[in-house]
């Protein structure tokens, strides 16, 4: 299952994990990014908190817990090559993984129909 939310984070929703990136359109209005600074593994997240932050040449932004959960795995990846957020932000770009502890923050989320009238 597939989620967004307002502030272009992605969720994708496996039993009680899940992967959390940016979207799209959050890394087209960066552009090139230079740097990534993501959770630690085991930190405990409450929805909305600032919890990774993504810097490119035009701006720095904090990436924020879409649900609440424990960081159960980071994207290495990302560390040393930041540009896999641009080229594959959906996909090689994923920030970090979290198990799920309020299943029923999910419900909050937009799906992508709802996503993509945000954007206009």
């Amino acid at each position: 299952m597939l989620k967004f939310t307002k502030d272009h984070e992605w969720v994708s929703i496996e039993d009680d994990v899940a992967t959390v990136g940016i979207t799209q359109y959050a890394q087209e209005q960066l552009g090139d990014v230079v740097f990534v600074e993501l959770p630690a593994k085991g930190n405990e997240l409450a929805k909305g908190a600032a919890v990774a932050v993504v810097e490119s040449v035009k701006a720095a932004f904090d990436v924020y817990s879409p649900i609440s959960g424990e960081v159960t795995q980071v994207n290495e990846k990302i560390l040393n090559e930041p540009g896999l957020v641009n080229s594959d932000p959906m996909g090689k770009g994923w920030f970090f993984k979290m198990k799920i502890t309020q299943p029923a923050e999910i419900e909050s989320l937009m799906d992508e129909s709802a996503y993509q009238a945000l954007l206009g």
